[in-house]
């Protein structure tokens, strides 16, 4: 089965190989762009599942199929709200709400193989009316950001809410939540992945290894450099700096 990956930001397009690649779905190529589709489906022979991000760094995914007559099954991978969603499901299009869940991955590849055998052509039977969907989003439905996170601890899953969250940072390649109640989860993200799913309005990526939410800020003090140092309540474990270059949109954010 050949498998493609379209997806806007390269982060989550690796981070959904990754997750693909533990259910034994090898993904052939990953682009990022309509243009870069566009130039790659004119040259190479169609893949049999295409995992396709809506919003694009250069339009819509849907002007895809406008330039390409597309011989593969879909699976979208959107952050558009449920009524967004509910009309994917009524035209028989497959999506996965990001972040992606494993267990909901597996069923949609399990869906598609299960449909394999009924035809040559796996679109066929999906009845994909892409034009009236890029009507139905001709005006962006409002994006909906997280508001929590399923953390897994040991054989339990805890649910936080972002409100209960002073900080997310990473550390030896991996990415933390740090509570209001000081306690630290590993997560199965990424911090560049964590700026699109949460409300840039209530969270700022102060540098490289920090993302904090404006609630959770005690105190701003000036620091060594023209650098700003941030104040939690209960992280402590390493100074949250603002660095130099993003001091200015960073006070610009806190109003």
């Amino acid at each position: 089965m050949r498998t493609i990956i379209i997806e806007d930001e390269k982060p989550a397009a690796r981070l959904l190989q990754r997750k693909l690649d533990k259910i034994n779905v090898p993904v052939v190529v990953m682009l990022h762009s309509v243009a870069e589709a566009i130039d790659w489906f004119s040259q190479n022979e169609h893949p049999d599942l295409i995992f396709l991000d809506i919003q694009l760094s250069d339009g819509l995914s849907f002007e895809i199929f406008e330039k390409i007559d597309i011989k593969s099954a879909v699976i979208f991978t959107t952050a558009y709200d449920e009524y967004a969603l509910k009309a994917f499901k009524l035209n028989s299009i497959d999506y996965l709400l990001k972040p992606i869940d494993e267990d909901d991955l597996d069923v949609a590849v399990t869906k598609f193989k299960s449909r394999l055998p009924k035809t040559e052509n796996a679109t066929q039977n999906l009845e994909i009316n892409f034009e009236q969907i890029k009507k139905m989003l001709s005006n962006p439905f409002e994006k909906v950001y997280k508001k929590r996170f399923t953390i897994k601890v040991g054989q339990h899953l805890k649910v936080i809410g972002t409100d209960q969250i002073e900080c997310f940072y990473s550390e030896n390649k991996g990415t933390y939540l740090h509570t209001t109640d000081n306690r630290n989860y590993l997560i199965d993200s990424t911090l560049e992945i964590l700026e699109q799913e949460l409300d840039p309005k209530d969270f700022y990526r102060v540098s490289r290894k920090f993302i904090v939410p404006l609630p959770a800020i005690k105190e701003i003090v000036l620091y060594s450099n023209s650098r700003l140092k941030i104040i939690l309540p209960t992280y402590k474990e390493e100074e949250v700096i603002v660095s130099r270059e993003k001091v200015s949109d960073f006070k610009n954010w806190i109003g």
